[in-house]
């Protein structure tokens, strides 16, 4: 028997085909040739018989479709996965966008004193907003929390000593773990106590003549309950004055407002952390804080200044994209009913279940009237992130039946929607979707389902 593989077209035979040609007026020469290799080495593997020319343009043109789609693109978040990691953490309000848009569409002062004219330094923007909302003397902004720990160590204690307690040493995520990040920087990790109880007089046993800080990490991506004891900021700033130590406290989280009303307690603002006298303070600004990517150290002007001066802060400086989108973000705050209605993270985290199940049964009752079967369900969200770990969001969900099908429709949709999946249903969240993007979800499903 022959081997229909060595009947396949030529590159040349299809280019002359009217179908291909027509995909000749909207694509270049090369990248329609580049789908055409493409489309018959698939063809190969799956040992395709030969058919008529045209049928073939169907097909290349989804290898162009898919050549042209940007690797990185917008998703909706119905997961009911608040700060979603995977899919980009926090979303950003209206006003960073804005921000982006107008600082980075052109130039910008990102390094130039407009008042002098003379160079300025980009560690001079949101600086002030951040020592005004958090009671901070002096702050620094860099790329990442983890960054941000490991230009502190460095700056503080390279080839000194650290102490850290044992049930601080935490798995961050992507298998970064804390005494890792810690090591990176130069310092000697000192571990002190045990996995569930710590007390002053561990940290007091430890300190040598080569001790230069302690590092308090916040928990915030799980809780220990039981049998349990940890020191406080306050009696470590105590413990480390007595020896003139540094106190490095990584927050993480980035909260900015109380949130105890809406049934979130125990993740501490960062004006507290400060308030509680460490050296630095560390946060995330992609998570509670509700900005871009970013690491935001705060502390006393003294050790900031040693930070601007260590060459790592070059290493890990941000772009103007990050400052542009990080200021508006903090100027929302100086207002905290516009912050809670304006950025999406507090929006999602605060808004009633009653106004979600009622964007949730608007969704469903048109998936019904497009013949698609489509359920409201109460759920429980999360709000992710490592912030939070113990709480549980009521929500509300559109339950659409068939779900490993109707899952896989939804994600290779043209907009992806990103669900989850319960027994089999799948559940898409709307605590999870800024109610900006509600019509835009509609769309979304009613395509790819419809």
């Amino acid at each position: 028997m022959s081997d229909r593989r060595r009947e396949l077209p030529s590159v040349s035979s299809l280019l002359d085909t009217t179908g291909v040609r027509s995909l000749l007026d909207q694509h270049s020469r090369e990248s329609v040739v580049d789908a055409i290799r493409v489309t018959l080495a698939a063809a190969r593997v799956d040992e395709r018989s030969t058919r008529p020319g045209d049928d073939w343009t169907d097909d290349i043109a989804s290898v162009l479709r898919t050549a042209a789609m940007p690797s990185l693109r917008k998703v909706l978040n119905a997961t009911g996965v608040i700060i979603h990691t995977n899919l980009g953490r926090a979303p950003l309000a209206d006003a960073a966008l804005a921000a982006i848009h107008d600082v980075c569409g052109g130039f910008s002062n990102l390094e130039y004193d407009i008042d002098t004219g003379k160079r300025g330094s980009r560690y001079s923007h949101c600086v002030s907003l951040l020592a005004r909302l958090t009671g901070a003397e002096d702050a620094l902004v860099v790329n990442n929390c983890a960054a941000a720990l490991v230009l502190a160590l460095n700056a503080l204690a390279r080839r000194k000593e650290v102490l850290v307690s044992r049930g601080e040493l935490v798995e961050i995520g992507g298998s970064f773990r804390i005494p890792d990040i810690m090591g990176s920087s130069g310092a000697k990790l000192v571990e002190v106590g045990t996995t569930n109880r710590t007390h002053d007089d561990d940290y007091r046993r430890a300190i040598t003549p080569k001790t230069a800080a302690i590092v308090k990490v916040h928990r915030s991506n799980f809780t220990i309950s039981g049998f349990t004891s940890d020191v406080s900021v306050e009696s470590l700033v105590f413990i480390a004055r007595e020896h003139g130590l540094a106190v490095v406290h990584d927050l993480g989280s980035g909260l900015m407002l109380d949130l105890g009303e809406y049934g979130l307690g125990g993740e501490p603002t960062a004006r507290a952390a400060v308030a509680a006298g460490a050296s630095l303070v560390l946060m995330s600004g992609d998570k509670l804080l509700g900005g871009p990517q970013c690491g935001i150290i705060l502390g006393d002007k003294s050790v900031i200044g040693k930070l601007r001066t260590n060459p790592f802060a070059r290493a890990m400086r941000v772009d103007k994209l990050t400052l542009a989108a990080l200021e508006a973000t903090l100027r929302l705050y100086t207002e905290p009913a516009r912050a809670r209605q304006e950025i999406p993270v507090l929006a999602m985290l605060t808004t009633t279940r009653e106004r979600v199940r009622e964007r949730t049964g608007r969704l469903a009752a048109d998936l019904r009237a497009r013949g698609l079967d489509a359920e409201v369900a109460d759920t429980i969200a999360s709000v992710g992130g490592g912030a939070f770990p113990a709480a549980m969001l009521e929500s509300s969900a559109v339950s659409i039946g068939a779900a490993t099908k109707t899952e896989e429709r939804l994600r290779l949709g043209n907009t992806a929607v990103i669900g989850r999946i319960a027994g089999d249903r799948v559940l898409l969240d709307l605590r999870s979707v800024p109610e900006r993007d509600d019509a835009e979800l509609a769309r979304a499903v009613m395509e790819s389902l419809t």
